[in-house]
């Protein structure tokens, strides 16, 4: 089966991070355009989103050569889906894979893409919508905005068991959001670009996202919260319908 086209630019990649302790892979797909970081769902790998269809949704605007994707790893698996480890590791390894985005993965964008200040469009569905915002709030000099897709965004609900320390703090959007100043809250107020997509059936939180959108609100922060309807689950067919609707909606 193939789950791209034969004749799309699609490069595989991957180096060790020492921030993480692991080899991390990375796949590219298009050969031009400004580029679009994808996050897996729970504790998936980087081909996940070629896998379900994910990107074959997209290409399209792949093949016309109007945007890069560029799909990573996960490292949930490690981290906040192993139930063994202390709360307080578990941050510390959420802490390690944004510095390793942050370190590692921008800078290989920005290398591919010819451009070194080149901001980055965040992307993902599930868990990988809260890794997309989280990357994105954290660090609008380098990513120009973020499309959450069935996303949540406050970890302390399911994971902190309320535990709290620096490295929550700093990844857990809901939390470090409401104390954004200074040039940080101007960039995302000036220029950035956010959505925040749910649907209302079937295992998604549309109240997750409704929470999320308030919190921008009070900051004057723009952004489109979009509630899709009781039909739309918290299953791919829909993340196959929103990202290119979403992507075409930013005008890629």
């Amino acid at each position: 089966m193939q789950f791209v086209d034969p004749t799309l630019s699609r490069h595989r990649h991957g180096w060790y991070s020492h921030a993480i302790g692991m080899e991390m892979p990375i796949v590219t797909y298009g050969h031009a355009g400004p580029a679009v970081l994808l996050y897996p769902t729970a504790a998936a790998d980087y081909l996940e989103n070629e896998r379900f269809f994910l990107v074959k949704a997209v290409e399209p605007l792949l093949l016309a050569g109007r945007l890069r994707l560029f799909s990573i790893d996960s490292i949930n698996r490690h981290s906040w889906m192993d139930r063994d480890l202390p709360v307080s590791v578990q941050a510390r390894r959420q802490a390690a894979y944004s510095q390793y985005v942050e370190n590692d993965v921008v800078p290989y964008i920005r290398h591919v893409c010819g451009d070194p200040s080149e901001r980055i469009l965040t992307t993902g569905a599930s868990f990988g919508g809260f890794h997309a915002a989280n990357q994105f709030f954290r660090r609008p000099d380098l990513f120009r905005g973020v499309i959450g897709m069935s996303a949540f965004y406050d970890l302390s609900r399911g994971y902190f068991k309320g535990y709290s320390d620096d490295n929550c703090y700093r990844n857990n959007p809901a939390w470090f959001v409401p104390d954004t100043a200074g040039d940080h809250l101007a960039r995302l107020q000036h220029d950035s670009r956010i959505i925040l997509a749910t649907g209302q059936g079937a295992y998604e939180a549309p109240d997750s996202s409704r929470r999320m959108a308030s919190l921008l609100n009070a900051k004057g922060i723009p952004h489109w919260l979009d509630v899709w309807g009781h039909d739309v689950n918290h299953d791919w067919p829909w993340w196959r319908k929103m990202l290119p609707y979403f992507l075409e909606k930013m005008g890629y």
